[in-house]
């Protein structure tokens, strides 16, 4: 019997340094991504008008990184809180742990003053920040990664603009095991779309224009094969409800099949100036508003892009209204 529980006793203590080995290595292995590349970017006033517009309007970055007000549909980011981060993502939306978006303002203490132009780039292309820890994806830089090297500098040259905001975030706390595998997320994948000849016409446009909006991240059920923007991903209303994400895909009875073109369009253009809500009223997080500053040009590209794609029938219940007490 003791030699039995002492031939056990190894095994545990070898089982134990297996994994400890196993947790050293990722934790000082990974993230595996190249140093952050030594740039500098000219902020002409053309690189930084479109990196506004791409900040603002397509990948929407200033939607996590302000403070939103609810008061009105939509949640329009608080201009006086441009940059300045501090939007959680935690259990109850959930995420496994706490996630808070960073102050992206110039604020060389509690922002991203210090940042190199290589270290912004590669933090928003590749997930892995200044000092050289990884990001969760919520942040979807593998969406962004896709951006042409030109749009991903307007994105860097428009946030260097930014007036310096004094707000200390608190730092993001990943559960276990997620905390190791988030290190193995970021690559150097080269992007695919980079190629700008492969942007010339509508369809491909609307390709590129929908992959760095990251709409695949809300309009994909991330668990179930075949339901690429499909909708159905659920998420908590700012009023109590459940609201889910739309079916995009042409499907005729479940999607946007039956929608026109300009139906497309005008259902964006509509939230330009988001209406005050009621106390107590519906209300969503997809951040129309900001969507809504979209060229009409670039929204008939995705829409022609989105009749491209695999239709899906998808019948759900869109909300939910909150539980009366």
């Amino acid at each position: 019997m003791k030699k039995v529980l002492k031939i056990t006793g190894y095994v545990v203590v070898a089982l134990v340094a297996v994994v400890g080995a196993g947790i050293i290595y990722l934790q000082y292995a990974f993230p595996n991504v190249d140093a952050a590349p030594v740039i500098t970017i000219k902020k002409t006033p053309a690189l930084v008008e479109r990196g506004d517009y791409i900040a603002n309007h397509v990948a929407v970055c200033i939607d996590c990184h302000s403070t939103r007000d609810f008061s009105r549909f939509s949640g329009p980011p608080d201009p006086k809180t441009t940059g300045k981060g501090g939007d959680k993502f935690d259990h109850s939306l959930g995420f496994p742990g706490t996630f808070y978006a960073r102050n992206i303002t110039s604020d060389k203490e509690t922002g991203i003053g210090t940042w190199t132009d290589g270290e912004v780039y590669r933090a928003i292309t590749r997930g892995v920040s200044k000092d050289g820890n990884p990001l969760f994806p919520v942040m979807p830089y593998k969406s962004y990664s896709q951006m042409t090297t030109e749009d991903a500098y307007a994105v860097v040259a428009y946030i260097r603009t930014l007036a310096p905001i004094k707000h200390k975030v608190q730092a993001s706390d990943p559960d276990f095991p997620v905390n190791l595998i988030m290190r193995t997320m970021p690559s150097n994948d080269t992007p695919s779309m980079l190629v700008k000849t492969a942007l010339n016409d509508d369809v491909s446009k609307g390709e590129y224009l929908l992959t760095i909006a990251a709409c695949n991240d809300c309009h994909t059920q991330q668990d179930k094969e075949g339901m690429r923007l499909a909708g159905g991903m659920e998420f908590p209303t700012p009023d109590g409800g459940k609201l889910r994400s739309a079916n995009i895909t042409p499907d005729n009875e479940t999607g946007i099949g039956k929608w026109t073109e300009e139906a497309f369009v005008q259902r964006f253009k509509m939230h330009e100036n988001p209406a005050v809500v009621p106390a107590g009223g519906p209300n969503t997080i997809m951040p129309w508003s900001m969507y809504a500053g979209m060229k009409e040009e670039d929204l008939r590209s995705i829409y022609k892009y989105l009749r491209t794609v695999e239709p899906v029938s998808n019948k759900m219940e869109r909300f939910t209204p909150p539980a009366k007490s």
